[in-house]
């Protein structure tokens, strides 16, 4: 029985939902075994056959609308996609930035022939995504970036460098965030679309060595005169990316509450197992008082944070989630995860520090989660706008 036991939600009562769950849960099983798994945390990346293979299983676009190659699915899909892979234990793959961020780019704001032309190549695993937004010096401020894309004859030259970018070294269609307008802020902004393959003057810098997250490549990327067509700025028209970031954030947002969510329940569930099974000065850990109240004080915590990230959904579906909603979620779940999964390590003693345990590997993993998808401290911000 889980910790935290709330009851299935509505929307996801549906038995083709709970057909492709388990069709999902038996490819990871399949294709993702720990010991692949361990080899793609000890060389800093998934390998690009992954991607292939889960293309081909239809874990790619699963949302994406047929006539483009999709699925014809809904977030719903998306969502299965991202749990089974968090209970499967399978690290680095970045299904969720490529089908719940960067493909949604591309449906909602994409031309006709800039849907047809990528989205079946995103969702067959022929092209895998990234998008190209934060700058050293610049953070969480996207108005005051200094990338530009300026016309040349009948096409745009990017120059400029990015840095944190996940699926930097695998990805071969990369949105970048550039201003065309280096005069404007957020009016200056436009997103171009680039494929790297032949691209002159794009260069993947090295992968960032960081403190957990092991097996997911983050890059640094530099761009030296690169060309891009001009039916390659996302839309057809300058002057619109920064309202189209804007407007897929809180769905982005709402994917990083859900993550820790599900990270905040496998610490719960991984020190329950623990501390029920190690002794100290004979007893179990858990027959202490002070495990007792401290577990019970997470899981009414963790099970009004459950609630809550599912009432969140339940809007997105109704495309009801409001921009401070979903900033509250990020940063009220994610506070929550790195509390608890400190909590917990405490409870495994020393064998916490340790990466050979699950509870390590969480509080590493778990740190960037504050951080990446706008700041908590933006996410503030925005919230106190709202009020």
């Amino acid at each position: 029985m889980p910790v935290i036991d709330v009851p299935q939600p509505e929307f996801m009562e549906d038995e083709e939902i709970s057909i492709f769950a388990d069709a999902v849960g038996k490819f990871y099983e399949k294709h993702a075994p720990e010991k692949r798994v361990l080899k793609w945390r000890e060389e800093g990346q998934v390998e690009r056959g992954f991607w292939n293979e889960a293309g081909e299983a239809g874990l790619l676009g699963t949302s994406v609308p047929e006539e483009y190659g999709g699925h014809g699915g809904d977030f719903r899909h998306e969502m299965v996609v991202i749990d089974q892979q968090a209970k499967h234990g399978v690290e680095g793959f970045a299904a969720s930035l490529h089908n719940t961020v960067i493909l949604p780019y591309l449906v909602r704001h994409g031309t006709e022939e800039q849907k047809k032309k990528y989205l079946p190549k995103l969702v067959n695993g022929e092209l895998v995504s990234a998008i190209a937004m934060t700058e050293p010096g610049v953070g969480s401020d996207l108005q005051s970036i200094t990338t530009t894309a300026l016309k040349d004859g009948n096409g745009y030259r990017i120059n400029g460098a990015k840095t944190y970018i996940s699926n930097g070294q695998t990805a071969d269609f990369i949105i970048v965030v550039a201003k065309t307008d280096p005069n404007e802020r957020a009016k200056g902004i436009s997103l171009m679309l680039l494929e790297t393959e032949g691209a002159e003057g794009f260069q993947r810098g090295k992968k960032l060595d960081k403190i957990g997250m092991d097996a997911a490549d983050t890059s640094e990327l530099f761009f030296d005169d690169v060309f891009v067509p001009a039916e390659n700025v996302l839309g057809g028209e300058e002057g619109k990316g920064f309202y189209q970031l804007m407007g897929e954030l809180p769905q982005e947002r709402l994917i990083i509450a859900m993550g820790a969510m599900t990270g905040i329940e496998k610490a719960l569930e991984t020190t329950m197992e623990f501390v029920k099974s190690r002794k100290a000065f004979g007893q179990t850990i858990w027959d202490f008082q002070n495990t007792q109240f401290v577990m019970a004080d997470l899981k009414a915590r963790a099970t009004a944070a459950r609630v809550f990230v599912n009432d969140c959904i339940a809007k997105h579906l109704k495309r009801e989630l409001s921009v401070d909603t979903a900033c509250m979620a990020k940063y009220w779940v994610t506070e929550l995860q790195g509390e608890v999964v400190d909590k917990c390590l405490q409870f495994h003693g020393g064998a916490g520090y340790i990466n050979d345990y699950p509870i390590a590997r969480m509080y590493r993993d778990s740190r960037i989660t504050r951080i990446f998808g706008g700041s908590n401290e933006v996410m503030k911000m925005v919230i106190a706008r709202s009020m």
